[in-house]
């Protein structure tokens, strides 16, 4: 059995016997020898396979030596097979010449000299052989090249990541800095002024009508700094893989309804009005307190970059989904923009003055996948945007 790993080597001769007998000649272990009677098989098995060596029987009928010679050195796949004529003519150099110009690179005549056909056969092997090796060597080197250019290639993207990351960090630290500076200096100064009429004795400044308006302020601070904490800690949940979702049985108009309740003032107070198009109760299985969060998340974003013109809120539901889409008519997104305004720390504009982490985008992402559902949004520069929730009824 052909061993399709060893180094091959084509015997031509139109004689079985002869085919025989050279065949024994030449044979090992770690090589396999292919035999053929005619050019034409010959030619066959030249197309099929790589020979380290082929030895031509010079007169053959139809196509001899010399002509099955000039073939295969017209053919890119046989140019470079090395060449051995066999012949039982003499050794006149007009056919010697004519061997050499049909691509032989040597002879051997008739009667064979073992010796001499083992030890040429034994050249031209152990050449395959080292032709092999290097050709093998050089594909290794070409692949340990390409292997190192990929491996830098990740280094380098792994580099610029973590540049990426140093950089979120720092601006991170510096808005979360800024975000809780706000409130507490607002805390601050109002304590400071508490503490003054106190102090002065001015209880009139502690009346039921100003008590009231400082409680809700502290409130307002309050809650604006614990929602920002509330952010950090579900991006630490969900770089984690520790957010959990509990769900039970909501009905999603009233949530929503209530959630625009709640932010109406807030909406109010940028000259917005808040639209909620809900007629129907849709019921549903979901995390209440996330669902919440999603929708006063893409409330407050619509309201944010609104400018000031309605936002309409609208539900709808499917056979199997419910369909929740907040509408704005601000200054939109860019389709370039679209492509990061659900990550980390990204916001509709670079310079962006209305406040914020860039957060809410990115937790009501993941809040809508962990539910199973989809977000999607729709939105050109100056015409607003439209985010579109969709949640599984039943859950996953």
């Amino acid at each position: 059995m052909m061993n399709e790993t060893s180094t091959k080597l084509l015997i031509v001769d139109d004689l079985p016997e002869n085919l025989r007998a050279l065949n024994a000649l030449i044979r090992e272990s770690d090589r396999s020898v292919y035999q053929a009677s005619s050019g034409e098989e010959a030619l066959a098995l030249l197309l099929e396979h790589d020979f380290a060596l082929a030895i031509l029987d010079v007169q053959m009928p139809e196509m001899d030596g010399f002509e099955l010679a000039q073939l295969m050195r017209g053919t890119e796949k046989t140019r470079h097979i090395p060449i051995v004529f066999v012949t039982a003519a003499g050794k006149e150099m007009n056919f010697s010449f004519q061997g050499y110009e049909s691509g032989a690179v040597d002879f051997l005549h008739k009667p064979l000299d073992i010796n001499a056909v083992q030890s040429k056969v034994n050249v031209f092997v152990a050449l395959h052989q080292q032709r092999s090796e290097t050709r093998r060597q050089v594909q290794a080197l070409e692949h340990s090249r390409q292997q190192q250019e990929a491996l830098l290639k990740e280094l380098r993207a792994t580099q610029a990541e973590l540049q990426r990351s140093l950089r979120l960090r720092d601006e991170f630290m510096s808005m979360v800095a800024h975000e809780l500076r706000t409130p507490l200096n607002t805390l601050f100064l109002e304590t400071q002024m508490r503490t003054v009429n106190l102090e002065r004795g001015n209880l009139a400044a502690f009346d039921p009508d100003k008590l009231g308006k400082m409680v809700a302020r502290d409130g307002r601070q309050i809650r604006s700094m614990v929602r920002l904490i509330d952010d950090m800690l579900d991006v630490s949940r969900i770089t984690s893989g520790k957010l959990s979702i509990r769900r039970e049985a909501v009905d999603l108009t009233c949530l929503v309804r209530r959630v625009a309740d709640d932010l109406g003032p807030y909406a109010a107070a940028t000259g917005s009005v808040l639209e909620v198009m809900a007629f129907e109760p849709i019921h549903g299985f979901w995390d209440a307190f996330r669902v919440e969060q999603i929708v006063v998340n893409l409330i407050s974003n619509a309201v944010r970059y609104g400018q000031g013109q309605p936002v309409e809120i609208s539900l709808a539901h499917t056979q199997n989904s419910a369909v929740i889409e907040v509408r704005d008519h601000g200054i939109g997104i860019n389709a370039r923009d679209q492509e990061r305004i659900f990550d980390a720390f990204e916001r509709v504009m670079h310079q962006d003055r209305t406040g914020g982490l860039g957060l809410g985008l990115f937790i009501t992402k993941q809040l809508v996948d962990a539910h199973g559902g989809a977000i999607t949004l729709q939105s050109q520069p100056g015409n607003g945007a439209l985010f579109s929730v969709t949640l599984p009824l039943a859950g996953s």
